[in-house]
């Protein structure tokens, strides 16, 4: 675009079919070819992120699924993930192990005030190096990628799980905060002011449970619940056992909220008035509680089935997917829902919507057969959580000082 490309190992998020005639043909046959959109054509001119993550995801479930792991092994399949794997792990300015993107670079494909370190990426990005790391064929050329990924986990499943995490106890600690902090072992590390808290949040968080939050910059911290960022950070185990578990208390707490006449939230709450204004740019396709801006999309459901069913706790989904059955037929599939509760059909939601048919449908087989949920799954690594452990013990301001280091360096 404009003279300049974006970096190699960019998946397009979409391809356009266009027919041609066949070179040398004089009966005017023709054949089909695929335009791929890279982010030059997408309203608003921006590059996908999420699409490379979530191929390197389906990727592994494909190989899992069907048994055919040869195909990973395929030059050309090798190559499209190291690809990908040396953009998003590119040394840049940023002081953490999150990636940093523009706004509407994943499914929220248009202006929410996302820009940043969202959530979603966050987790669709430790997912796509769990899987990518169990793809790569041992080679010479793969070993300081693999090391690079491995540093990146370590600092990624920290950072999200020390900063994102928000509880009605951590919520207060916030609210107590001091302030300009100029010092290495600073209790708010990202000087969050506690102003920032909005008073819909103090009301709405329950006394057990809780949430990853949607954001995090300095001085910024983005309280609203976002649904997919959330889900999968439990089923790539970015979040822990304890904290995916209390996700799913908050969802079942905070259900007319999030689930209402219609599955799922695909954030809460709404942005309205002035901020809508001013963060959207008046979208008037993001007004509140409609589409990206609160509104409800039952695709979501397969995402939910799958946390759940890896926590052990399929009653939920199974209570959601009911709540859906009794009216997205009748309703012709919609894209997405409208208003508060979920009540209306989405003022532009196209009918029949694939990706809702698609979200129904998997929800529904995996509750049938929930083993089949495993090819999306990523477990824990223990290195990990030993690491994570030593990590967090040495971030704690309270900590006795002249303690002795571990023998056992990581290097984050």
């Amino acid at each position: 675009m404009d003279c300049h490309s974006p970096g190699q190992g960019l998946m397009p998020a979409s391809f356009k079919v266009r027919v041609v005639p066949l070179e040398g043909d004089e009966e005017g046959a023709t054949e089909e070819v695929l335009d791929p959109d890279f982010g030059e054509a997408a309203i608003g001119r921006v590059a996908p992120v999420d699409s490379g993550l979530w191929w390197i995801i389906l990727l592994r479930a494909y190989g899992k699924c069907s048994g055919d792991l040869s195909f990973h092994e395929r030059i050309d399949v090798q190559t499209g993930i190291k690809l990908i794997l040396k953009l998003c792990l590119a040394d840049g300015f940023d002081m953490f192990p999150t990636l940093l993107v523009t706004d509407g670079s994943c499914m929220m494909d248009r202006r929410m005030g996302i820009h940043g370190h969202p959530l979603e990426i966050q987790s669709l990005f430790y997912s796509a190096l769990l899987c990518a790391r169990e793809m790569l064929t041992p080679e010479d050329g793969s070993a300081d990628l693999i090391r690079a990924l491995n540093n990146r986990l370590m600092a990624l499943s920290f950072h999200i799980r020390e900063y994102y995490w928000l509880d009605k106890r951590k919520l207060n600690e916030i609210y107590r905060y001091k302030t300009e902090e100029y010092s290495y072992d600073a209790v708010n590390k990202f000087n969050i002011y506690p102003d920032q808290i909005p008073p819909w949040l103090v009301e709405w968080i329950p006394p057990e449970g809780g949430y990853l939050i949607g954001n995090l910059q300095p001085a910024h911290m983005d309280f609203r619940f976002f649904s997919l960022g959330n889900l999968w950070s439990i089923v790539s185990s970015l979040a822990t056992t304890r904290q995916s578990h209390a996700i799913l208390d908050l969802v079942e707490a905070k259900w007319s909220d999030l689930v209402a006449e219609m599955p799922l939230k695909i954030c809460y709450p709404a942005l309205e008035d002035q901020e809508w204004k001013y963060i959207t740019g008046s979208d008037p396709k993001n007004t509140p509680w409609s589409y990206h801006n609160a509104g409800s999309w039952p695709t979501l459901l397969w995402q939910l089935t799958v946390a759940c069913i890896k926590m052990n706790r399929p009653e939920i989904a199974a209570r959601a997917v009911e709540v859906a059955e009794r009216r997205i037929s009748t309703d012709k599939w919609p894209e997405y829902y409208d208003t508060k509760r979920g009540r209306f059909i989405g003022k532009q939601a196209r009918l029949f919507q694939t990706w809702s048919i698609a979200g129904f449908l998997v929800a529904k087989l995996l509750l049938e057969n929930p083993e089949k949920s495993r090819i999306l799954c990523n477990n824990e690594d223990e290195e990990f959580a030993n690491a994570f452990n030593l990590m967090a013990d040495s971030c704690n301001p309270n900590r006795k000082r002249g303690r002795k280091a571990p023998k056992k360096t990581y290097i984050v």
